[in-house]
C-alpha cells in the first residue's frame, strides 16, 4: 500500500467528498465539546456549500489530493495570502489511514506548491482541541507564532520558513 499526491481541482469529485468528511469531523467534534451534539445537517450543508475551495485554485492557490492504494485520503490545500505568504488549509487524512505518513507527504507537498506560488513563508492556524494537527505541524518544523487573523475558532497559529528545505 502506497501514498500518492497529486494536485486537484477544489470542486472534483474527490475534492468534494474529502472536503464533506473533513467538515464534518471538525464539525462535529467542536459542537460535541462545546454543546454537547453533532453539527446540525441543515448547518452542515449550509457551510459545506459555503466554503466551497474557490480560493485553492490556480493561479494563486492549489489543492493537493492525497490517494492511498489509488484510493482518494486526504487533501491538503495552499493559497496566497499576500506577496511570499500562504496559508496552508484543509490538511485532512481520513480516519481510518491516520498514522501511516500521508500528512506528512500532503503537507510536504502543499509546502512544494507554494513554493512555486511565490512564497517563502507558510502560515496557517488550527484549534485547541485538534492536538493531534498541532503535533503535526510542530514535527514538521512550524514554530507557534502570536494570532496572524482573527478566525473566532482560531487557538493556535504556525509558521515555517520554505527558504531553509529539511
Amino acid at each position: 500500500m502506497t501514498w500518492t499526491t497529486a494536485p486537484e481541482p477544489y470542486d472534483s469529485p474527490a475534492a468534494t467528498a474529502l472536503w464533506r468528511a473533513y467538515y464534518t469531523e471538525v464539525s462535529d467534534r467542536w459542537y460535541l465539546l462545546h454543546e454537547g451534539r453533532r453539527t446540525d445537517p441543515a448547518e452542515l450543508e449550509r457551510e459545506v456549500a459555503a466554503r466551497s475551495g474557490a480560493e485553492l485554485a490556480p493561479p494563486t492557490g492549489e489543492l493537493i489530493v492525497g490517494r492511498y492504494d489509488g484510493t482518494p485520503a486526504g487533501t491538503a490545500g495552499v493559497r496566497l495570502l499576500a506577496p511570499g505568504t500562504a496559508e496552508l488549509t484543509r490538511v485532512y487524512i481520513r480516519e481510518e489511514l491516520r498514522g501511516r505518513g500521508g500528512a506528512a507527504l500532503l503537507v510536504a507537498a502543499a509546502e512544494e506548491s507554494a513554493r512555486a506560488l511565490g512564497a517563502d513563508r507558510v502560515v496557517l492556524d488550527t484549534r485547541t482541541d485538534l492536538t493531534e494537527a498541532r503535533a503535526l505541524y510542530a514535527r514538521l518544523g512550524y514554530e507557534e507564532t502570536a494570532p496572524h487573523n482573527t478566525d473566532p475558532y482560531a487557538g493556535h497559529w504556525f509558521r515555517k520558513d520554505l527558504r531553509a528545505r529539511c
